[in-house]
């Protein structure tokens, strides 16, 4: 491939709704709702298929966490800097994007709690349903070394780490900026590596396995990594062959390095790779499918922790009392996974979609109220 292919004088593509980014995002979304189910049938399927399933949590959470980065900082990146939106405004919006269907998760599961105990149906898992666990969960201050947290909807962990990489953005975003492209890369892959090293020297182990407690200091190197890769997608055109081959070579070596182990470095540049090469191929036709799938993503994240209580806590009591043969227990499992994706859909287009148009509309008016105040004393002194 000719030098010629990665250029810093070609225009890079712009990021676009309803494509490859857009695909990932739904397929690591339905991988997640694989990973939180595996474990639910008559034999977990790390145990009868491959440990990959029981490492996915490892590989998607990374995932989740340098896309964020690199989609925030492509989406609002421009905004911020020419300051047409502020810090305070950007926090605003991403809170209000995750905190609502966050909240109404929480009181779910607690609603699902109370009810099943007034049945006499006791959690099969009590320890993960403490009340003194929930203040904290319910503020999204849990991965900050808050006391409590753990148990409930526990994959909300990562949402409030990244309300931690939200906060930090446009400071982030401003020392970036300051950089060349090829700089930003390296010192996003380097400030990883300071990081992965400094917590074996001091805890004994890799940052991914920071405790969920402290999660934020998980959460932003990846973060920072992804929004080195989305500077560096901005100044440096990537032919979209080579990005395509590029793409496709790192997703098959991630898929034959787990065959292993974890590889965590290895898998960790693998999946930069992936998301590098996905936002340097140009998207001429994007697809209102994808779009969609795409939409749905969050509420699939946010949604299928509460359905596997919910249908694993029928399901097993079922299992217990009438003796279910293992081919009905994996019926009843593959239909818990589907579920899962109808009750996101149905969550998203009746509850979430319709809570954020209105969200957006308050925030618009909001901001357009605050610029005609601007505007006053400048009329006042013209007329």
């Amino acid at each position: 491939m000719a030098w010629t292919a990665i250029s810093t004088r070609n225009e890079t593509p712009p990021i676009v709704r309803g494509g490859w980014l857009d695909a990932l995002r739904f397929i690591v979304a339905g991988l997640i709702i694989l990973h939180h189910f595996q474990g639910a049938g008559p034999v977990p399927l790390a145990e009868g298929l491959h440990p990959v399933f029981e490492r996915g949590g490892f590989l998607l959470t990374n995932f989740f966490l340098i896309d964020s980065g690199y989609v925030l900082m492509r989406v609002y990146g421009g905004s911020l800097a020419k300051g047409s939106m502020s810090p305070g405004d950007f926090l605003l919006k991403r809170l209000l994007r995750v905190w609502p269907a966050h909240l109404m998760m929480g009181a779910a599961l607690v609603g699902l709690v109370v009810v099943s105990g007034l049945l006499g149906v006791a959690p099969r898992a009590p320890e993960w349903f403490r009340w003194a666990q929930l203040p904290a969960q319910m503020t999204l201050t849990q991965a900050f070394g808050v006391p409590g947290g753990y148990g409930w909807n526990a994959p909300s962990w990562s949402i409030s780490a990244l309300i931690g990489c939200y906060l930090a953005f446009p400071w982030i975003l401003r020392g970036l900026a300051r950089l060349g492209p090829w700089t930003a890369l390296a010192l996003g892959v380097g400030l990883y590596l300071l990081a992965n090293q400094l917590t074996w020297a001091l805890l004994g182990y890799p940052v991914y396995q920071m405790p969920m407690g402290f999660g934020f200091f998980r959460a932003l190197p990846l973060f920072v990594l992804g929004m080195a890769l989305a500077w560096f997608a901005q100044k440096v055109w990537i032919a979209p062959r080579l990005a395509g081959w590029a793409g496709i070579g790192a997703a098959l070596l991630l898929a034959f390095v787990q065959f292993f182990d974890k590889h965590a470095l290895v898998s960790l540049a693998c999946i930069s790779t992936i998301i590098l090469a996905a936002g340097a191929i140009p998207t001429p036709r994007p697809s209102k499918w994808i779009e969609m799938a795409a939409q749905v993503s969050f509420s699939m994240f946010i949604t299928n922790e509460v359905v596997r209580i919910a249908w694993f806590g029928v399901v097993n009591v079922a299992v217990a009392r009438m003796g279910l043969p293992v081919a009905v227990q994996w019926g009843l499992w593959a239909a818990g996974v589907a579920a899962a994706f109808g009750f996101a859909f149905l969550f998203h287009f009746t509850i979430d979609q319709p809570l954020q148009d209105r969200i957006r509309a308050w925030l618009k008016s909001r901001r357009t109220k605050r610029q005609a105040r601007a505007l006053q004393p400048v009329v006042s002194l013209e007329g």
